[in-house]
Formats: structure tokens, C-alpha cells, sequence
């Protein structure tokens, strides 16, 4: 151990060879350290009077604001019984046209079985996500099956439709990247453009030629900056139908301008995928456009197939990178086996029986003919779409009474035996909030008498209530 005169020496030497400049630094800098160390603040400066009274008189805000008694959520419909294309609501037995049940295979008691069955060997959830212990031999089947209709090298499965397109946007785009997007994209998008990071430009809807506007004016930033160009990678996101507008998007027109300017494309088949194509591949095999041609493909599995989840197929290089980087498939627990095996169900169905998406597209071409009868609604959505949207023709100033209105209407035709729902937004979240509107879904087994009863509910209805309304 060094004794004490050896460290006195030393620290002699030292101040002995220091300049002046160097021991006034040093000495400012003990004095400065032993201040923080030791000095306290003794003496409070008093509020003035008036700061006083405001405090005394100052009463917090409840946790929890009091809702008014007329709050919708208050007011929640309770379903009793299965769903299908019909649905009992309350005791009231109704035609569904709320329910994304396009081609009402959550009726179908061979995959009822098959989720029976799997239910009995597997039990009921995985209880861990993919890469712990949560995968399970029927993923792996759905994944392989999935590649295999949709005819792509590779597809990775998630747990929730949400989170699919949601964790695989910010899997690809980071910071600094750049994103083309439709304004009318779905919430789940819009919330995978936030986790991305990335710079986002907003087109009109189904407009290419604002969208060729906003890629020529980038291309020519680019030119003056070839540097940065270089190491910016640059995506085109779409939906093949849009959930807020039932419209196609033109994907033709997006795969050339993809081609043109170099961008990756990723197109969510959600609602397509099941009903448009003859074998219901969605848009790409609609428009028999080169699968090639589209770098990433998700879809969810809660619409067409009534079950739950989502997936995305493409090369197996770009769908390998999701299993590292899908937030959705690294942390939430695996899709239960029961629904999983639900899904390979549907997708048996698909490939026995075709004829099933022609008499989807058949009931969606009966009910768009039927839209421009509605005297108090002006009609928005492709004539394949099984999603319509209704907006009143007059419209309304604000945003809020235009939805109550809907939410009035809605509620009215439960009532009298139509289930349909006004759309939902999160007004302050959105990027572009769509104007309020009823959301219309199509069930292939609607038959022509029903959807007859849908119309003369809903303009009954929407009569009664406008004329209230004044």
C-alpha cells in the first residue's frame, strides 16, 4: 500500500511543474465542486399574493371526466348467437350488413369442425410468440399453403390483421427513407408510416397524376442531390380495395410509375384477397398484372376467410427479413392454433370451390345497382367492392352532427331488423379523416329478397330520422 508522504511528494511535484494558468483552474474547479457538493438552498422566495389565491381557489380535474348519459358507449349492442348473414342484436334478429363476413364462411360447418378439432389437440392458445416456443406445426402448414395459392415463393403469418401491414411497413422504411402513399389509406397503414420513421408524401386519392407530380418534383430534388439519391430507398404503399372507399385502386398505372421511378412497391390485398380474381388472389390476379411486380403483398385473414390474422407473401429475401424484424410476429403471441387450422380450412375451401367469389361479385353488382335508389344517400365504392360506403347528400358543416345523424340511422335500422354500422374514425389521429358515412358490407349469401329488405329498412329509416332532424 503507498503511505501518506509518498502521496504528499508527488502531489508537491505535480503543483511544483503546474503554470498558474493550470493551479487557477484546478482551484476554481475544487471551489465549484465542493459548492454543488455542500451548499443548500435555505430560503424559499414567497409566491405573491395574488399567485396564492389562485392556488387556494384551484380545483384538480377528476381522473375521469363524467360522461353524459347519452354516450354511445354507453349504449353498446350485445350480439347473442353466432354471426352470419344474420345476427341477433339485442333479442332482435337482423340481416347483417355490418359484418366483413364476405363470403360467409364463418357459417361453414366443415371449418367449424376442423376449429373443433384442432381445438381438442392443440387446446385453446399458443401462449408464446413465434420465436418462443409459440410455434406450432399448424403455422408452418398455413404459411406453406398461403405461398403455395398465392403462388409466391415465401409468406409469413401474424397473429392480428392490424398489426400485419402495420409491422411490416417500419420493417423495410427507416428514417430518412421516403413513402408514397394514397390519402385514403386504412388506420393500420397509417400507423406503420409513423413506426417507419420515414419521410411520407400523401397523393389524392386514386389520382396518378398527382402522384406522377409528386415523384417528378422528388426525381428532380434527386438530381441536384445524386449523393443522397443514392442512399435513399424509396416505397409506393396502396390497398388493393380501400376499406374508408370501396374504390380499386388502379394498380396497372402504380406498377408503371413503380417501374418508371424505382420505387418498392407494397400493396395491402386485405379486402381484395377472396373476392377479386378468378381464384381469388385478390387485385394482382385481377388485373393479371406480373406478381413480380409488386415487392410485398399482406393481407388480412379476418375478412374473406372469417377467422383471424394476417399475412405477406413475396420472395422469400423479403419475407425472411420480417421474422427478425415484424414487430407483430416477434412479440405478440402466435395465432391460436384452432383459428389457424380455421384459416387452412378456408383456404381448402377456395381452391375445391371458385364458383363461391363469382356469386360474392354477383351480390356486390346486385347491391350497387340498388344504391342510387337510396333518396337521402349518395353511394361511394367499386361495383366488385363488397364494401360500400353512404354518405348523406346533404352535408352537414360539422364533422360531429353528420356522424351522430349516421349513428341515429344506424341504430334506428337495428332496431327494425338491418344491422349496418357508421364508419369509425379517430378524428384527431387520422391524417386525412374521411367525411362520417354508413359502411355497407355484401355476404354471398344474401339472397335477393333479403337485400330487398335491407333497402326498404334503410330508406324507411333514414326518412324517419332526417325528417326529425329538420
Amino acid at each position: 500500500m503507498v503511505n501518506t508522504p509518498y502521496i504528499i511528494n508527488e502531489i508537491y511535484d505535480i503543483l511544483q511543474k503546474s503554470t498558474p494558468f493550470e493551479l487557477t483552474l484546478e482551484a476554481l474547479l475544487a471551489l465549484g465542486l465542493i459548492w454543488i457538493v455542500f451548499y443548500k438552498r435555505t430560503t424559499k422566495k414567497p409566491l405573491p399574493p395574488n399567485d396564492e389565491d389562485v392556488l387556494a381557489r384551484w380545483t384538480p380535474e377528476p381522473l375521469v371526466a363524467e360522461v353524459p348519459e347519452d354516450h354511445p358507449a354507453l349504449k353498446t349492442k350485445v350480439v347473442y348467437g353466432p354471426v352470419g348473414k344474420m345476427v341477433n342484436i339485442d333479442g332482435k334478429e337482423c340481416i347483417n350488413m355490418a359484418s366483413h363476413n364476405y363470403l360467409g364462411l364463418a357459417e361453414d360447418e366443415d371449418i367449424k369442425q376442423a376449429a373443433v378439432k384442432s381445438l381438442r389437440k392443440y387446446g385453446v392458445g399458443s401462449c408464446g410468440p413465434r420465436g418462443f416456443y409459440g410455434t406450432v406445426d399448424v403455422h408452418l402448414e398455413l404459411e406453406e399453403r398461403l405461398a403455395k395459392f398465392m403462388q409466391l415463393e415465401e409468406a409469413v403469418v401474424y397473429s392480428y390483421a392490424f398489426s400485419t401491414i402495420a409491422s411490416a411497413i417500419p420493417a423495410y422504411a427507416k428514417r430518412g427513407d421516403l413513402i408514397f402513399v394514397d390519402e385514403c389509406v386504412n388506420f393500420a397503414i397509417q400507423k406503420g408510416l409513423d413506426a417507419s420513421r420515414s419521410k411520407i408524401f400523401f397523393y389524392k386519392h386514386n389520382d396518378m397524376d398527382d402522384l406522377e407530380r409528386l415523384l417528378q418534383k422528388q426525381d428532380a430534388d434527386d438530381r441536384r442531390n445524386p449523393a443522397k439519391a443514392k442512399k435513399t430507398r424509396r416505397f409506393l404503399v396502396a390497398e388493393a380495395i380501400y376499406m374508408n372507399t370501396g374504390e380499386v385502386c388502379p394498380l396497372p398505372r402504380l406498377v408503371e410509375l413503380r417501374a418508371r421511378y424505382k420505387l418498392r412497391l407494397f400493396l395491402d390485398e386485405s379486402i381484395s384477397f377472396g373476392v377479386l380474381g378468378a381464384s381469388g388472389r385478390g387485385l394482382i390476379e385481377h388485373c393479371n398484372v406480373d406478381k413480380t411486380e409488386v415487392d410485398l403483398v399482406s393481407a388480412g385473414l379476418e375478412w374473406s376467410a372469417a377467422t383471424i390474422g394476417g399475412f405477406c407473401a413475396g420472395s422469400s429475401f423479403i419475407v425472411e427479413h420480417q421474422r427478425l424484424s415484424g414487430l407483430g410476429y416477434c412479440f405478440s403471441a402466435s395465432l391460436p392454433p384452432l383459428l389457424t387450422q380455421a384459416a387452412i380450412s378456408a383456404l381448402d375451401r377456395f381452391e375445391s370451390d371458385t364458383r363461391i367469389f363469382e356469386e360474392l361479385r354477383e351480390r356486390c353488382r346486385m347491391i350497387s345497382a340498388k344504391l342510387p335508389q337510396l333518396k337521402h344517400f349518395q353511394a361511394r365504392g367499386d361495383p366488385l367492392s363488397p364494401v360500400k360506403h353512404l354518405y348523406l347528400k346533404h352535408k352537414h358543416e360539422c364533422w360531429a352532427h353528420e356522424k351522430m345523424l349516421l349513428d341515429e340511422i344506424s341504430s334506428e335500422c337495428i332496431d327494425n331488423g338491418l344491422a349496418v354500422v357508421a364508419a369509425e374514425y379517430l378524428e384527431k389521429m387520422e391524417k386525412h379523416c374521411p367525411r362520417p358515412s354508413i359502411r355497407l358490407t355484401v355476404n354471398r349469401l344474401l339472397t335477393a329478397k333479403e337485400i330487398d329488405d335491407a333497402f326498404r329498412i334503410l330508406e324507411h329509416v333514414s326518412e324517419k330520422v332526417l325528417a326529425s332532424a329538420g
